[in-house]
């Protein structure tokens, strides 16, 4: 899915007229008020937790199938929901101190917040634009929206180049997040620097799935996990190139959009990894509380008589939080050779099948948590 030398160069006019964008500084018209207020209000409707974010990707991609970017952050805002269960699941309990728990929470609900509340009003102001059938995309910086974005907007609107928006909101999002929460002392102290935050790279647990239906075979699956593993996390430039790999493996030329498409109509969001894998994962808690923990996983199988791994819904662990605004900045203002990382050529996605990596993730830290149960007693 890599750019040929002739896109490459069809590019750089965009790339290097970045930091020409003006901001408008007059007093909007009355029509285009109401616009931005009509957006920053159904923005905030839609950003209350989780759920509700993915819900509204979803919705909107349903819409309009030529953003690509809003189905990859719906599945990827199902993965943000996935972790933030995890910590108050079966497993991470028994790893994390209950304040461990609560700072790792806050930092994934924080980032889940803040890409919503910066790309959504973007995917609105679309849609207004498309409704009313002309450009609209001058409004951005009074939705708080970087400079960079409404040069990436214009040029979708005269060349409806798909995989440049998706790159483009990929590389907007992650600078974006970088200036909001990655470089932000406290979350740097109480997560991004803590021994937990490198033990889940060193053991390889962090990774983003993305579930695909496929036909049942013998056995009765009926699902396909496709997805990449996260690597350095807290550097800006590995976590662009991953969302690109995850770009490159769902709209690749396979029928992976399609097929995880499907799943996502199918299988609302909930939180909870039995969404994909109710042969695992019950969010009803079976085990009986006291009792050492017992190994319950034998090559991606439960043990004969085992009961299923917690993992609760969000909405049952998770209750919606305050979020104070987020900083006022443009990310994009000394940052003009951000062109190079749009217009290089697109990584290769080398992962496919993560069924068996998750597998041996999950089983990683059911050992980690047998070894501490037997150390602490």
């Amino acid at each position: 899915m890599g750019l040929s030398w002739y896109q490459y160069a069809s590019r750089l006019p965009l790339a290097m007229n970045l930091g020409k964008v003006r901001t408008a500084t007059a007093t909007l018209p009355a029509q285009d008020q109401k616009t931005v207020e009509r957006i920053s209000q159904e923005t905030f409707a839609h950003n209350r937790d989780n759920i509700d974010r993915t819900r509204a990707y979803l919705s909107f991609y349903q819409k309009h199938p030529q953003i690509h970017w809003a189905l990859l952050a719906h599945l990827v805002s199902r993965n943000a929901g996935w972790s933030m269960t995890d910590l108050r699941g079966e497993l991470l309990p028994r790893l994390l101190r209950t304040k461990e728990q609560q700072d790792y929470f806050s930092f994934l609900e924080r980032g889940n917040w803040l890409i919503f509340n910066d790309a959504y009003p973007q995917l609105l102001l679309y849609e207004e634009s498309v409704r009313r059938q002309t450009n609209l995309f001058y409004l951005l910086p009074h939705l708080g929206v970087s400079t960079f974005m409404q040069a990436i907007w214009n040029h979708f609107w005269k060349t409806t180049d798909k995989e440049l928006l998706a790159i483009g909101l990929i590389i907007n999002e992650q600078n974006y997040l970088e200036e909001q929460v990655m470089k932000d002392s406290g979350y740097q102290n109480s997560v991004v620097r803590t021994l937990p935050f490198a033990l889940q790279e060193l053991l390889h647990l962090n990774m983003i799935l993305l579930p695909q239906r496929k036909v049942a075979d013998g056995q009765g699956g009926s699902l396909q996990l496709a997805g990449e593993r996260v690597f350095h996390f807290a550097s800006l430039r590995e976590r662009i190139s991953l969302g690109k790999r995850l770009y490159s493996l769902l709209f690749g030329g396979t029928n992976r959009q399609e097929a995880a498409y499907a799943w996502a109509l199918d299988q609302p969001h909930t939180g909870s990894r039995k969404d994909y894998w109710p042969h695992l994962f019950h969010d009803v808690n079976d085990t009986a509380p006291g009792k050492p923990y017992q190994l319950k996983l034998m090559n991606c199988q439960l043990h004969p008589r085992a009961k299923r791994l917690f993992s609760p819904t969000l909405r049952q662990v998770w209750r919606p939080i305050h979020h104070e605004p987020p900083k006022e900045l443009d990310w994009y203002k000394n940052k003009s050779d951000v062109w190079r990382v749009l217009t290089r050529p697109e990584e290769t996605a080398n992962a496919a099948e993560m069924s068996e990596a998750y597998c041996q993730a999950l089983a990683k830290i059911e050992w980690a948590v047998a070894a501490r149960t037997r150390i602490l007693g």
